[in-house]
């Protein structure tokens, strides 16, 4: 990430006069340098008990219908509304103040859907903030800047998140609100990075971690990816695993990358850690005990990955998976070419019986880094 930070992705969604005129919509004055903005019922929804939790990562940063209409039909048990609340780091660049809670609000389930933008770390300790997502069923992290998250870390907004969770909801993102949502974080906190630079040299200034954030049920040791295969990220999240296994961030030495490309790319995960893919590609990185994998100064080799291709619920409700074969150069993007048994968890050891593979080259041309 070099120059300006990068601005908030968003896609508007259109909603009809009669939803607007339908939907009771408040605007309140700043907060500090913190804004809300409320969309449906005034009032929260109160119930003794929720049925998740439930997890969306999405490529880029708008919300995905499909997943999280699944999101909050899992919550509520198909029963009943919930509470959504957004939080996003920067103002949107589209017409709409609200884009995610535009989509939110036009969902079954949903009573209410407030956006919460904060410019400054200190904003994460706002009283209504934190009631708001302590009243919530899901919380939305918008894209944007995932560093300007991290700086959350250990603030009264974090605990709020994590209650959301406990209770039985649940926690979501795209772009840099799925790279927040990941045990270990590429927080881009010194800049971004493209594939080809952190497989020549993983321990560059702009590969940096934050961890001991949110920590998931069944999404323990993950490090995620988004706009995976549009900007060419594979060789990057390979490395962020071989990192993270390195230098001791995982809890049983290994490390899950999990990527999601964008354009309505979204995995959904449910309570018992199933993740099922929706839209566009998704892939689980598994690397495996090789701690001397990553080593300053030296570029990456792949002596033991596991790599698959996520499909999609038409296919089947598991997560299958696609080993790869081959060998892969520092620069090049590894790419799954054939079909084994499903790991059918996110975040757990999973199909133990695999082979160990390398994987093979792919010649996607890099695009534009950003986080």
């Amino acid at each position: 990430m070099t120059g300006p930070l990068p601005r908030r992705l968003a896609t508007p969604v259109a909603v009809t006069l009669l939803a607007l005129t339908a939907m009771l919509t408040t605007e309140e004055p700043a907060h500090a340098a913190a804004d809300r903005v409320r969309l449906g019922s005034a009032s929260d929804v109160t119930r003794p008990s929720w049925q998740g939790p439930a997890f969306t990562m999405n490529g880029d940063g708008g919300v995905v219908p499909d997943t999280m209409t699944r999101a909050i039909d899992a919550i509520r048990g198909s029963t009943g509304d919930l509470d959504v609340v957004v939080l996003a780091g920067s103002a949107p660049t589209s017409g709409s103040a609200t884009p995610e809670c535009d989509t939110v609000m036009a969902l079954a389930g949903v009573n209410s859907c407030t956006t919460w933008t904060l410019s400054t770390a200190s904003d994460a300790g706002n009283a209504q903030l934190n009631a708001d997502v302590r009243n919530a069923e899901f919380v939305y992290f918008a894209g944007g800047d995932q560093c300007r998250y991290a700086a959350w870390k250990g603030t009264p907004l974090e605990a709020s998140v994590e209650s959301v969770v406990a209770k039985g909801g649940g926690s979501g993102g795209g772009s840099a609100g799925t790279h927040i949502n990941s045990s270990i974080v590429y927080d881009a906190c010194k800049g971004s990075v493209t594939s080809a630079e952190a497989l020549t040299a993983p321990y560059r200034s702009t590969v940096t971690f934050t961890t001991g954030m949110f920590n998931w049920p069944n999404y323990a040791n993950t490090v995620n990816d988004s706009h995976f295969v549009t900007r060419d990220r594979m060789g990057r999240t390979m490395a962020f695993v071989a990192r993270a296994i390195k230098d001791g961030l995982t809890t049983n030495g290994a490390a899950w990358g999990v990527g999601v490309e964008q354009g309505g790319g979204s995995l959904f995960i449910d309570k018992n850690g199933l993740a099922t893919e929706y839209g566009q590609n998704a892939y689980i990185v598994l690397g495996d005990h090789q701690p001397e994998q990553a080593t300053p100064g030296k570029a990456l080799t792949f002596s033991n990955y596991k790599i698959w291709r996520l499909a999609p619920p038409s296919t089947s409700e598991t997560a299958r998976a696609a080993a790869t074969t081959g060998a892969a150069s520092p620069t090049a993007q590894p790419t799954p070419t054939s079909t084994t048994a499903p790991p059918n968890h996110v975040g757990r050891r999973a199909a133990p019986a695999l082979a160990r593979r390398s994987p093979t080259t792919h010649a996607a041309a890099p695009t534009t880094s950003q986080p």
